[in-house]
């Protein structure tokens, strides 16, 4: 974000004024809206510098780094938007490697026309959620495509972070034998993203769980240093994320409906849609797989944390050369927990 001194005749119209060509073709324009957005809202040491880049000091540990890109639509959606998503995103990828996030970049997309009232609520947004979870965004780029070549705004948003010594959380380490723990209820984020994409009516308020897991993982690790697992079930949902690890440990798993988390206005707009809750997206939740004789540990460290007091132990991994994964339901009979063949809710995140 390097901007080019010059003296501006006028502020950014905030208000009513829109996103042009200029704004990303590198001259005065560009600056303009560098300094009186960008600069303005994430301001910090690194971005003060104003270089292209961003150097800093890394503690001690293995180093870890993410990379997403959102594209949710609507922009603007009950409990959040796309500016504080990618913050949590990426916070939360860093975080289930069993890191400490340490600073972020953030690359934007705009459309040529977006207005720049709904530009300044997105980056306000990203700010805030930055500071809350105390990871600055440090560096970045702004790019501008011509009107009908975008979406309004398309954010990348890349985290680096350092794990500490003896932890290591990864993909393919679930045993047969593991237990596996969720943090709370599923699918809120993508059904409050349908039903204000549809412009459905629920007489209960849906909003996204759109959250920065990082400081319950910090609880969590300390607890146990050993958790095999961490993953955070967004697009697919819980199925899609549990097919993945199942596939990478080689292992099968088994978990339990009555288990499961799921509040009463989700359940209803899932039956209403024809959704299955384990294939909604969620965005302020975590999976977890540990050692038996380590859930009840993990478990008491999740719910000591706001993020975590609905968790529980939802299943557990075993023995199963076709890598399945398998729900005991309500009424006692087992069903597969399959990955989605198509695209149940495009652009969720």
């Amino acid at each position: 974000m390097k901007p080019i001194r010059a003296g501006y005749v006028r502020p950014i119209d905030f208000t009513s004024g829109r996103v042009d060509l200029t704004h990303g073709s590198g001259g005065r324009s560009m600056a303009q809206l560098i300094e009186e957005l960008f600069l303005a809202n994430f301001d910090n040491a690194w971005l003060r510098q104003q270089n292209d880049q961003a150097v800093f000091d890394v503690p001690k540990g293995r180093l870890v780094m993410a990379t997403d890109a959102h594209v949710v639509s609507p922009l603007f959606f009950p409990g959040g938007d796309i500016g504080c998503l990618s913050v949590h995103g990426t916070i939360n990828d860093v975080a289930t490697a069993g890191a400490r996030p340490l600073y972020l970049a953030a690359s934007f997309v705009l459309e040529e026309g977006f207005p720049l009232a709904d530009l300044r609520r997105i980056v306000r947004s990203m700010a805030k959620a930055s500071m809350e979870a105390g990871v600055p965004i440090v560096t970045g780029d702004t790019k501008v495509v011509e009107q009908g070549k975008g979406d309004g705004v398309f954010i990348t948003t890349t985290g680096v972070g350092v794990v500490p010594q003896g932890v290591s959380p990864s993909g393919d380490r679930a045993r047969p034998g593991d237990r596996v723990l969720c943090s709370g209820t599923i699918g809120d984020h993508g059904v409050a993203i349908m039903a204000q994409r549809e412009s459905l009516g629920f007489t209960t308020a849906l909003e996204s769980d759109t959250a920065a897991l990082h400081t319950m993982v910090e609880l969590m690790v300390r607890a146990v240093p050993d958790v095999h697992v961490l993953r955070d079930p967004t697009r697919g949902g819980v199925a899609a994320t549990l097919n993945e690890i199942a596939r990478q440990s080689k292992v099968g798993m088994l978990i339990r409906e009555d288990d499961l988390a799921v509040k009463p206005e989700v359940k209803a707009a899932c039956e209403f849609l024809g959704l299955d809750p384990l294939n909604v997206a969620n965005e302020g939740k975590l999976l977890a797989i540990c050692a038996p004789g380590d859930a009840e540990a993990l478990l008491t460290a999740m719910k000591e944390h706001p993020l975590g007091r609905q968790a529980s132990i939802i299943g557990t991994v075993h023995e199963d050369p076709n890598h399945f994964v398998q729900m005991e339901t309500t009424f006692g009979g087992k069903r597969i927990v399959d990955w989605l063949a198509g695209e149940q809710l495009p652009r969720i995140c």
